[in-house]
């Protein structure tokens, strides 16, 4: 047989072995309800099961802080040159940002925050952490983990992409802004919509959380050195004293909730932060105190820095102190608040729906917690749910933050196959209906 006709009949092979972009497109109903359940049942393989678990464990045991996560983001981008997938790096000093599909609109992006806390790890298991003073505590070892997974998934499944998925791996959630930086960085670039989970140790396996609209508060920290003139405790007439101006200070702060907001507005001003003398008959010279004051508006949040800083100053006036108040420091923005668009909330419904079943996928009242997540949500429509990861075996486990924290790693497949779903819906989705993001505009509480 010539050549020719070997190129022709491989051509012909070819043609009816691939499955055409438009019947891609044209999935039915039924077709795009399998999407997650088959995904899911991907990541339950043994080989990826354990892949995820095997990761997940190295992560953990090796915790590191916000823009410090330089070992989590070097095994982040040697698993994803193991898939053959592209990167950038460094973005935002230890991000990454990955990339699977065409390389062509629509964009949809899917983030998982890196940072550990800087906690002691209580929990005494093979693989504890090994860095001390650091612990993975809020369950980023597991969401880095579960983005892998995805990217697994997406990259095993890529006929089913039409669009491109960036993979938006982020250093610094626990208060350093992450999100922001990555931003600045250029992570959104012609990015339409972004997803994001938080895994949750109370919640059962199986099950998730969320809803549209407002999820999380807005969140700032403030901190104020308050000083006066030490002196003797047996003699206070002598000094000024900055303990007495703290304390009113505080108590003046919490007037700020209960005497001058609207009671159906939620706030929170919290005072966590108290450090100032060293001895029981000593009046120091210096106080140091600091906080959060969190809602669920900017408006609100604006109007708290403002109120802040004037009770703080006058009310150290007040005992003869003096007052300097720190607010939004470079490396401690403002939050704003975690508000999940309402379209997204729709396709989150179906999928997580087809997925684990209508009586899987839970409601949840707002939260006063903060997300950076939010940096995303203020530019484009993006989308934040809680993931069940209940240890079982556990008679009372610990929450989040706390050097107790535990996961349990069956959840991992579920949240690797949800975040795959959530971005093969949305870009088979986008292809029917391009949604118009221009001045696009989220509503607060």
């Amino acid at each position: 047989m010539s050549y020719s006709k070997w190129a022709f009949l491989i051509f012909v092979i070819f043609l009816f072995q691939c499955k055409p972009i438009s019947s891609v497109l044209n999935l039915s109903s039924k077709e795009l309800s399998e999407i997650p359940l088959n995904f899911l049942n991907f990541a339950k393989k043994a080989e990826v099961f354990d892949w995820m678990v095997g990761i997940r464990r190295r992560i953990h045991e090796n915790p590191e802080l916000g823009y410090e996560e330089f070992e989590t983001s070097k095994l982040i981008r040697e698993e994803l040159d193991k898939m053959g997938i592209s990167f950038k790096h460094p973005v935002a000093v230890t991000g990454v940002l990955g990339f699977i599909g065409s390389g062509k609109p629509p964009f949809v992006a899917i983030r998982a925050d890196m940072d550990a806390l800087a906690l002691q790890e209580m929990v005494e298991w093979e693989h504890k952490s090994k860095n001390h003073g650091k612990m993975h505590a809020c369950g980023h070892d597991a969401h880095v983990t579960m983005l892998l997974g995805a990217a697994k998934i997406l990259q095993e499944h890529h006929d089913l992409l039409k669009g491109t998925v960036v993979l938006v791996f982020q250093p610094a959630e626990e208060g350093g802004g992450g999100a922001k930086k990555m931003i600045e960085a250029g992570s959104l670039d012609n990015v339409e919509a972004i997803f994001a989970l938080h895994s949750h140790p109370l919640l059962p396996l199986g099950e998730v959380e969320t809803r549209p609209g407002p999820l999380a508060a807005g969140s700032g920290t403030f901190e104020a050195e308050i000083s006066g003139k030490g002196g003797h405790a047996a003699i206070p007439q002598q000094a000024i004293d900055p303990i007495l101006a703290a304390s009113n200070v505080i108590v003046s702060l919490q007037q700020l909730v209960s005497r001058e907001s609207d009671p159906l507005d939620s706030l929170v001003v919290t005072v966590a932060k108290f450090k100032g003398g060293g001895a029981f008959n000593v009046i120091p010279d210096s106080v140091t105190i600091g906080g959060t004051f969190r809602a669920f508006s900017m408006k609100s949040l604006q109007y708290l820095t403002q109120r802040i800083e004037e009770v703080i100053v006058a009310q150290a006036a007040v005992q003869r102190c003096n007052a300097t108040v720190t607010i939004d420091s470079k490396n401690k923005p403002i939050y704003p608040p975690t508000i999940n668009d309402k379209e997204l909330h729709k396709l989150f419904q179906r999928v997580a729906g087809d997925m684990l079943g209508a009586s899987g996928v839970k409601d949840v009242q707002p939260m006063m917690g903060a997300e950076d997540f939010s940096f995303y949500q203020e530019l484009i429509p993006g989308y934040y749910f809680l993931l069940g990861m209940k240890d079982e075996a556990l008679e009372q486990p610990a929450p989040v933050h706390s050097p107790y924290f535990r996961i349990n790693e069956d959840a991992l497949p579920v949240g690797a196959a949800l975040h795959a779903s959530l971005a093969v819906r949305y870009l088979l989705e986008s292809q029917k209906e391009t949604p118009a993001h221009n001045g696009y505009h989220h509503h607060e509480l």
